[in-house]
């Protein structure tokens, strides 16, 4: 879990430094707007902005009960944060796996993609697809609606 959030809490700590150094040199307005942009990083890069994450299990299970897809990913992953975000509201009704807290997870993952985790991968019927395009995803979601 920790893991997780070792960038997001980088983020923070540089950017209290660099404010901070800011504010000794006098400008308070740029110190409070430079920190305000790195606590911003911080939080897109954070386990909040995804949905809550299920076990692999679970959400095979699931997947095969209302035919969505199933998302693989992992905090930090720009592409996993691309594809979150250009999902916007429809990402909530895909089932996410966080491979960092879900070994059986990030073992799925390995095993499409000869030894290594590449997120996202998204599972739809079964078959897997690495790093999809997200409006293809999102066409998923629609049908399974």
């Amino acid at each position: 879990m920790m893991r997780a959030w070792i960038l997001p809490m980088l983020f923070v700590l540089c950017g209290s430094v660099v404010a901070s150094a800011l504010v000794l040199k006098g400008s308070p307005g740029a110190a409070v707007v430079l920190l305000l942009v790195f606590v911003s990083l911080a939080g897109l890069n954070s386990p909040l902005v995804f949905p809550r994450s299920i076990a692999a299990v679970e959400a095979q299970r699931r997947s095969a009960a209302d035919g969505r897809p199933v998302v693989f990913w992992r905090p930090g992953c720009t592409y996993c944060l691309r594809l979150r975000i250009r999902l916007g509201r429809r990402a909530r009704q895909a089932h996410w796996v966080d491979i960092w807290r879900d070994p059986a997870g990030a073992a799925a993952v390995r095993a499409v993609n000869e030894g290594n985790e590449t997120v996202p991968t998204v599972f739809m019927a079964g078959r897997p697809h690495v790093n999809p395009d997200p409006e293809w995803v999102r066409e998923q979601l629609s049908r399974s609606a």
